[in-house]
């Protein structure tokens, strides 16, 4: 399949400034480069859509430069309803960090794992290089005599936070769209790139890199988008500003953004059938042969959720590991099993399940366990939790606070567990 073909099939387009897909195919240079600010320390599952579309530019030999925004970073990508709150240069120093390595896992990943050797021609670069001894008078002759006032007040999120009832801009936060445009622009006089990726909500921003080149070099670059991708259910977008997250880091690095490889693979098995076909297109490796394949069985028996098992593997082996995908997958199998006796499992195995579940020591009271892992969001749900019959130990349910004492598995609901050790 070429890359026109696949990115239409996996639905990786949106608005783009390239007429016709198949000029993708033939394409030179064949390079991109794709940007994320270090907001969060960690990525979600919405940057991991952009990014799954960034890996498929470079199994068609594209070269990918993958940009870490410690300048844009600092003032903040424009929020629709107000302004962010500015990180500290150690914060952002951090989540950048932490970000780095998420990216280059995704963009390395390959045949449903991740590989031992970096993608070819896999240049990570970061703004803050080329800002930090910036001239404000330079920038201002070079960039900002480039753009009219009408240009930047004609965009959408400029509108909406000016408009009746807006909350206003700074502007620091109006200015956003200048510095990501001369990113597209030094990377064009660096390295030679001429395509930025992106997703639908930052193709305005980007556009303003091509007009940039265009008038300062007097050459073309193009910009391709990918649609957010939004829970149909819902009707919300994937990602940290919609209160509904699911992180790519499975441990706290410090912000509490993370989500743990089992609820990683679990959110993915609980997604619905409408939603299920066009997600595993875009959060797989999954060949379009096998797509198709699964696709045909789910469609003969959904009950049987071959398209949810065959997402989620798939999108945790990316992000995860094989590995660590495997063992998930089985840890998923045993806990839901109707013939599972969680009674009859030894302390050993019960260790064994706490690499992938939240773990308290023993001797805290039950209420306390269910808070500190996070099975209840305080304590007076946790009470309700509890007398309402739905939290067990070891299968066995309990309807009182009491101490754990022993190595256990706790059960919250239908799909919730946490370790005690």
């Amino acid at each position: 399949m070429k890359l026109s073909e696949e990115l239409i099939y996996r639905g990786f387009i949106a608005e783009t400034t390239i007429d016709n897909p198949e000029e993708l195919d033939s394409r030179e240079p064949k390079k991109f480069y794709w940007g994320a600010d270090p907001s969060a320390d960690s990525l979600t599952i919405g940057n991991l859509a952009a990014l799954m579309m960034c890996a498929c530019f470079t199994r068609h030999g594209y070269e990918p430069y993958l940009l870490v925004g410690g300048a844009t970073g600092q003032i903040g990508d424009p929020k629709e309803n107000g302004e962010r709150d500015l990180k500290t240069l150690a914060e952002v120093e951090h989540n950048k960090a932490c970000i780095k390595s998420q990216i280059e896992k995704v963009i390395n990943a390959g045949d449903g794992d991740v590989k031992d050797f970096e993608t070819p021609g896999l240049v990570m670069v970061d703004n803050y290089d080329w800002f930090r001894d910036m001239n404000y008078l330079k920038f201002l002759r070079e960039v900002g005599k480039n753009f009219s006032m009408t240009q930047l007040l004609d965009r959408q999120f400029v509108q909406n936070r000016i408009g009746e009832g807006g909350s206003g801009i700074s502007y620091a936060e109006f200015s956003y769209t200048l510095i990501q445009g001369y990113d597209f622009l030094h990377l064009y006089r660096e390295y030679g790139v001429d395509l930025q990726l992106c997703g639908a909500d930052q193709y305005g921003n980007c556009t303003s890199g091509i007009h940039l080149i265009r008038r300062l070099e007097d050459a073309r670059a193009d910009v391709w988008s990918t649609p957010l991708i939004i829970d149909p259910v819902t009707g919300r977008k994937f990602g940290k500003s919609e209160g509904n997250a699911i992180w790519l880091a499975a441990s706290d690095n410090g912000g509490g953004n993370y989500t743990s490889i089992f609820d990683f693979y679990q959110f993915w098995l609980g997604q619905p059938d409408q939603a299920v076909e066009y997600l595993v297109k875009i959060y797989t490796l999954l060949d379009k042969d096998e797509i198709e394949r699964i696709l045909a069985e789910h469609r003969e028996a959904p009950e049987k959720r071959i398209a949810q098992k065959a997402l989620a593997f798939g999108v945790t082996s990316v992000v995860h590991g094989r590995e660590n995908a495997e063992a998930v997958e089985n840890l998923s199998r045993t806990l839901f099993d109707k013939n599972t006796d969680f009674e009859d499992f030894s302390e050993d195995e019960i260790t064994e399940f706490a690499a992938y579940l939240p773990v308290v020591a023993r001797g805290a009271m039950l209420v306390d366990i269910l808070v500190d892992t996070g099975l209840a969001e305080s304590k007076k749900k946790a009470r309700e939790f509890v007398a309402q019959g739905a939290v067990s130990i070891n299968g066995a349910k309990v309807m009182e606070d009491i101490a754990v004492n022993q190595v256990a598995i706790i059960k919250k609901g239908k799909n919730k567990f946490a370790i005690v050790k």
